[in-house]
């Protein structure tokens, strides 16, 4: 009995760690992907010499947006690895893939020096850290809804949301860094490069790292006798999960990069705040909205799926359009970072289980494709182009305009959830 007992305190031991491992590399992940869109007020004049601030972030978010086009590229390759091969090949690869990206965005020449190439160099990084991203959420959203343990699965499952939101914490916080060290021209001259060099080391190490997980036991228990991974038979057999995960997935997006990337652009070039001000509004409301996913996670254990989800589809589409008016013409910062919450703890009802929602409406043969695929199509539509979409209509003078296209996304999203079962007690992951 007590050799029992101390096996199961051994499987529990272990099984957290490999959370907290796989967890450690989606952090560095999301930092080099983050990286981008943080310091692009900064390098954005070194590849597109333009007058015009807002013609310059225009183009480098274009670009932001290319690597989103090849997010379903990368879910639709690395799913089926994933599927084929083991979840934890699948995050392995992703790694490896962003290492490669971000060193090349890191060492990439100017447009002064290069003229057109360097642009390129931007472009072909960006794509390689696309397939990468594209199939890292699959691959993490499975591997720790597969590992966590059934009662507490929502909890462990935000873990995926801390480290992501932790991996744009630490880009925030190279930036602070960087500011604090060094003036802002050289900063913009040069010293953005640094930031992109420690995240290809650190996604150098964290490929190491991944590479002693263990697998889970619902891949596992697959065997080699098993049904195919393939896009077909996605579309095939869960055609209306495919659809609704694409949608939800897409108002979600939309959502969080709205609220978390575009906002530092979006209080610099509309509400006048300085960028090193900017950056700390950011960094101080991220660390709250990482703290609370946890707490979401946990209530999600409790009292189900949907009750949260229902408070991101509605409430964010309500607040969307008073809370972006009213940033944009606060005048302190702590006035600021106030309003900037509202929208992010709302968020964070869907984000700390949005990978868990989608990893259990699946069977295990086809899990890391049916996450994976469908949510890079809606984030490739919503999600990335968000940042696109607020400075066209700014651009336009119609800015506002974004604002309620904002909550029209996030309102197709809360259609989806009312279309969904209630994961917790009909969950397709069958393991404990």
């Amino acid at each position: 009995m007590a050799t029992a007992v101390m096996s199961d305190r051994e499987s529990t031991s272990k099984r957290v760690r490999d959370i907290l491992g796989g967890s450690a590399g989606n952090l560095v992940e999301w930092y080099d992907w983050y990286a981008y869109s943080v310091l692009t007020i900064y390098f954005a004049p070194v590849f597109f010499p333009k007058e015009d601030p807002t013609a310059q972030l225009l183009s480098a978010a274009a670009i932001f947006a290319v690597g989103f086009l090849m997010r379903p590229i990368g879910a639709w390759m690395m799913g089926i690895y994933s599927d084929r091969h083991g979840r934890k090949s699948g995050l392995t690869l992703s790694v490896a893939l962003m290492a490669g990206g971000s060193l090349m965005i890191a060492l990439a020449p100017t447009y002064a020096t290069a003229g057109w190439i360097a642009p390129m160099v931007l472009v072909l990084a960006r794509m390689l850290q696309g397939l990468s991203v594209g199939g890292e959420y699959g691959a993490s959203a499975t591997y720790l809804s597969e590992k966590a343990m059934r009662n507490r699965r929502a909890f462990w499952a935000s873990f995926q949301y801390i480290t992501l939101i932790g991996g744009q914490l630490l880009a925030l916080a190279v930036v602070v860094l960087l500011q604090s060290t060094m003036p802002d021209s050289e900063v913009q001259r040069w010293g953005w490069r640094l930031a992109f060099g420690i995240g290809a080391l650190l996604a150098f190490g964290v490929y190491f790292l991944r590479a002693r997980l263990t697998e889970t036991e619902s891949f596992v228990r697959l065997g080699t006798d098993r049904a195919r991974s393939s896009m077909i038979e996605l579309w095939r057999n869960h055609p209306r999960e495919f659809l609704i995960v694409a949608g939800i997935s897409g108002g979600g997006s939309a959502a969080f990069y709205a609220y978390t990337t575009y906002m530092q652009k979006f209080l610099v070039n509309t509400s006048g705040f300085s960028r090193p001000t900017a950056t700390m509004i950011m960094t101080i409301a991220l660390v709250v909205f990482m703290l609370i996913q946890p707490w979401w996670g946990m209530a999600a254990d409790r009292w189900g799926r949907k009750p949260m989800l229902y408070i991101f589809g509605f409430g964010g589409a309500l607040v969307s359009v008073p809370i972006y008016s009213a940033i944009a013409v606060v005048e302190t910062p702590l006035t600021a970072l106030a309003l900037v919450l509202v929208p992010l703890v709302i968020l964070g009802a869907y984000t700390s289980i949005s990978g868990l929602i989608k990893a259990e409406l699946f069977p295990a043969h086809i899990r890391t494709l049916g996450v994976a695929l469908p949510y890079a199509v809606g984030n490739t539509i919503f999600g990335g182009t968000a940042e696109y979409v607020a400075l066209w209509f700014k651009q336009a003078g119609m800015e506002s305009g974004f604002y309620w296209y904002l909550s029209a996304v996030i309102g197709m999203a809360a259609i989806g959830f009312l279309m969904l079962p209630e994961t917790k007690t009909e969950s397709r992951i069958l393991e404990d």
